[in-house]
């Protein structure tokens, strides 16, 4: 079983805003696979179904952000789902928008959920996807940029990028995952 998880924040004020980005490309995959996002554990909001006949957790922490990882650490373990089998998607402010980056492992580079995860499950070797939405305009801080919408503009980007994002989640069920690297960050 795989686990994937997307992250972002709980609740209505947050829907399309660029710190949610991992929730919205978790949440067209499971509308895809028809994989309802319906069950509750550990403070998640998660699916269970199949893709290319591999069984998946769809996962979405409701912990906001910054501690993800009080979620993604004991689904893992509930579920026993090993580290090599977890893949985070999440924003990137490092990358421009409708950009991706899928990594087999790293640090937090920053990123307060990533380092959340990284304490909860001991390990920085887990796949990640990062999923670029650009460095905020003059001097906004990066809090408020981070919690905006998209604009109109990057609308058409974003819509693409997702399905290039959840592309890219379907083809680790039948591909090694340096494979779909390659692939996808070209």
């Amino acid at each position: 079983m795989k686990l994937i998880a997307g992250l972002g924040n709980p609740g209505s004020e947050y829907i399309h805003t660029r710190h949610n980005i991992g929730f919205e490309v978790v949440e067209k995959l499971a509308e895809e696979h028809r994989i309802p996002m319906n069950r509750s554990k550990f403070n998640a909001l998660y699916g269970k179904g199949t893709i290319h006949g591999e069984e998946v957790l769809l996962v979405k922490p409701l912990t906001y952000m910054n501690l993800s990882g009080e979620a993604i650490g004991p689904m893992m373990s509930y579920f026993k789902i090993p580290i090599e089998d977890i893949l985070i998607i999440y924003d990137d402010l490092d990358l421009a928008v409708g950009k991706l980056r899928l990594r087999l492992k790293g640090s937090a580079g920053g990123h307060n959920g990533m380092k959340s995860i990284i304490q909860h499950v001991g390990s920085t070797e887990f796949k990640r996807l990062r999923f670029g939405i650009g460095r905020p305009p003059g001097r906004q801080p990066v809090v408020d940029y981070v919690l905006k919408k998209f604009s109109k503009e990057e609308d058409p980007v974003v819509e693409s990028v997702v399905e290039k994002a959840v592309k890219a989640c379907e083809e680790w069920f039948k591909d090694p995952f340096d494979k779909v690297m390659n692939k996808y960050n070209a």
